[in-house]
């Protein structure tokens, strides 16, 4: 009795490992974000169309055929900055790289100061915004700051975010294990958030939607810290919660 023997080798395997890695790294880089959303409305209108047609129902067919179009070709344009981060990863190896070389020390000093000031701002109720650098680069907003390429400290970010200075309404930016720039202008999230939630929260999801920065946010209007990382906004941190977030996210090179 004849027939085709299926051999399962070790290739396949792999194979079959390095398919199941990716989805599960594109899964975990787009959870959260706008692009969850289109993937339920997808399936949505892919089902709608499944149905209509056993049903023979044409008229709806041709509607949801139409409407499978318009979303393919409009999905370039509408989302532009997930397609650029998620180019931008693959380029700097961040997609799969989990670790990277960077200096320890100099960031721990940065997290500590970071903590620090935050905790003290959170108690007077002072508005703040810093940005670390991951993988992608930053530069680009550097530029709409102001350059400073100075050692970190708890003095210096408690006058930068000072109300009656000109550049506590900016974000301070921090990369090489220094403070970059102060008074940046970040772009903002098109996500609806909280109606409490004002423009320094929508810039800090905005600027981790289009890169890998983490980024700490104290609201000036009720004093609680947040971290933006990966489009999503992590609030009512405390100082001790917000260290172990920022060293597991810098230090250790974690994902969200």
């Amino acid at each position: 009795m004849g027939g085709n023997s299926v051999t399962f080798t070790f290739r396949d395997a792999i194979d079959i490992l390095i398919v199941a890695f990716v989805i599960y790294r594109v899964i975990n880089a787009v959870q959260g974000t706008r692009v969850t959303t289109l993937v339920k409305g997808l399936a949505i209108i892919f089902g709608s169309r499944v149905v209509a047609r056993a049903l023979n129902l044409q008229t709806v067919s041709w509607l949801l055929d139409q409407a499978t179009t318009s979303v393919l070709v409009a999905l370039p344009v509408v989302f532009y900055p997930e397609l650029r981060r998620g180019l931008e990863q693959i380029g700097t190896g961040r997609l799969f790289a989990r670790f990277g070389a960077r200096g320890e020390e100099q960031i721990n000093v940065l997290i500590h100061d970071v903590v620090r000031a935050a905790a003290r701002m959170s108690e007077v109720k002072t508005g703040a915004l810093f940005v670390f650098e991951r993988a992608i680069s930053l530069e680009e907003y550097v530029q709409t700051g102001v350059k400073l390429d100075a050692e970190s400290s708890v003095e210096l970010f408690m006058s930068i975010f000072r109300p009656e200075t000109p550049l506590h309404d900016g974000a301070v930016i921090l990369a090489g294990g220094r403070v970059a720039s102060a008074g940046s202008v970040l772009p903002l999230t098109d996500k609806r958030l909280e109606g409490s939630l004002g423009t320094r929260h929508r810039a800090a999801v905005g600027i981790s939607e289009q890169t890998d920065a983490v980024v700490v946010v104290v609201s000036e209007e009720t004093g609680t810290i947040s971290l933006a990382i990966d489009g999503r906004l992590r609030r009512y941190l405390s100082p001790a919660r917000l260290r172990e977030q920022l060293t597991y996210y810098l230090s250790e090179g974690g994902e969200g």
